[in-house]
């Protein structure tokens, strides 16, 4: 994987879980570590003046403060910060283009100014070309627990980016994958009532949808063999499956569709964004 690992910094509390999270990323993979801060989109609470260089003064104290902690954490990283005028989003969508990951920070679960309903990230979320990874500013231990946690929907080339994303974190990082796949009953899906009954004990649908599953994994299995897979199927929608999936993930893996609008991110994606207790990837898929 080229690029960087690319943190946006508002100057909050929340931006210093997001540093660890993109040093240790940074450190695991191999890969630089920018640290990006756009003194004009810096939060209306932040106790400092509304002066263009009292903003830039403190932006560079953010910075710095980032970048110590970034290399206290692992001082063999490469480090560089920039500071920008344009707005934020802007910043981070353009070196998205070049970075192999973002990650930015969040409020926590129900804050009004949290990272989902705050327009930075959750046009960021919607509009990066890399895959973005959101972190809770209760997020004490970058990968701390031992699963990564993937929603594998749709089979064929659109779900590569995904997996690819998934497998290459657990093996950078030494965890599990559990791929997860939820899927409906007939009934809820237009079962046609006169169609054939299973045979008792037997679920149909379940059995086809394990089948499926495997020969998704397949490839990936093959060609990250050091990775343990748990395959995961469950009936149920998308969103409450993947969320009761990852009581043990230091990471949920989603992929959300390009182009959309008038909505920048489908229903699942925001759901599991609202509602994870782990930082959540959000990877495009071409």
């Amino acid at each position: 994987m080229g690029g960087s690992v690319v943190v946006g910094l508002d100057g909050s509390g929340n931006s210093v879980p997001a540093v660890r999270w993109g040093a240790e990323e940074a450190a695991a993979r191999g890969l630089p570590l920018h640290l990006l801060h756009s003194w004009t989109s810096q939060p209306l609470d932040l106790p400092i003046a509304q002066e263009a260089e009292s903003k830039k003064c403190f932006g560079a104290e953010v910075l710095a403060a980032a970048e110590a902690t970034a290399l206290e954490l692992h001082s063999g990283i490469s480090v560089t910060t920039e500071q920008v005028s344009e707005p934020a989003v802007d910043a981070l969508v353009d070196r998205s283009g070049q970075a192999a990951m973002m990650v930015l920070g969040s409020r926590g679960h129900g804050a009004i100014a949290g990272f989902l309903l705050g327009s930075v990230s959750l046009h960021v979320l919607g509009r990066a070309e890399c895959p973005t990874v959101t972190v809770r500013e209760e997020e004490t231990v970058a990968y701390g627990r031992p699963e990564v946690v993937v929603g594998v929907q749709e089979p064929g080339t659109r779900g590569e980016a995904v997996l690819e994303f998934a497998f290459a974190a657990a093996q950078a990082h030494q965890a599990v994958v559990r791929a997860v796949r939820a899927w409906e009953p007939l009934g809820v899906r237009g079962y046609v009532p006169t169609a054939p009954a299973p045979p008792p004990g037997e679920d149909l649908s379940a059995v086809a949808e394990e089948k499926k599953l495997a020969g998704i994994l397949a490839p990936w299995r093959a060609k990250f063999p050091g990775v343990t897979v748990v395959e995961h199927v469950q009936r149920g929608r998308v969103a409450p499956v993947l969320l009761g999936a990852c009581s043990q993930a230091s990471l949920l893996v989603v992929g959300r569709r390009m182009q959309r609008t008038p909505m920048l991110l489908g229903p699942i994606v925001f759901a599991v964004l609202h509602h994870s207790f782990c930082p959540v990837a959000v990877v495009p898929r071409i």
